[in-house]
């Protein structure tokens, strides 16, 4: 199966140094099969990071460990409406929102918020961060889970050119 290119996000400025990014995201998987990617610790490796803590609840507490940087956030679960919508809001990444949409039987929309804080760089950092972990959730849902020991920056590095040229607000 092809993959579906993650088309580029929109973000918008919520004032002095605050961020909204926005992704759609079309996978063509069932819904039931990308809920798993995006809350259990199995699936969120797969593609994002290890969930040292993951409690699958409101309220829940949550540690992410960016096993491609090293990266270690913590917080809570903020939303959570089974198979339709999970919210992390966790430290440095501020509120991280995905929310399910299905198209027919076999199709899935994903509609993801991150509303962070940080500068103008730290937005494109992200925007580019976030495209790349979105192709490889693509791939890990067709079976395909990175491979963390051999992952390099140059596909970040890419996809943050083609933000800081190609900035939609």
């Amino acid at each position: 199966m092809t993959l579906t290119p993650v088309s580029h996000a929109t973000s918008e400025s919520r004032g002095e140094g605050r961020w909204l990014l926005r992704f759609e995201v079309h996978v063509p998987n069932a819904y039931e099969a990308v809920w798993p990617a995006l809350t259990t610790a199995d699936g969120l490796r797969g593609w994002l990071a290890a969930a040292d803590v993951l409690e699958r609840r409101l309220g829940g507490a949550v540690t992410l460990r960016w096993l491609n940087t090293g990266t270690t956030v913590s917080g809570h679960v903020t939303a959570w409406d089974v198979e339709r919508v999970v919210e992390y809001t966790v430290t440095e990444h501020g509120r991280i929102r995905f929310h399910l949409e299905a198209v027919g039987t076999d199709s899935t929309v994903i509609r993801f918020l991150n509303e962070r804080a940080g500068s103008a760089e730290d937005r494109l950092d992200c925007l580019a961060g976030w495209h790349h972990h979105f192709e490889l959730l693509e791939s890990a849902l067709q079976g395909h889970p990175a491979d963390w020991s051999r992952w390099t920056d140059a596909r970040w590095a890419e996809l943050r050119a083609s933000y800081g040229s190609f900035s939609r607000t």
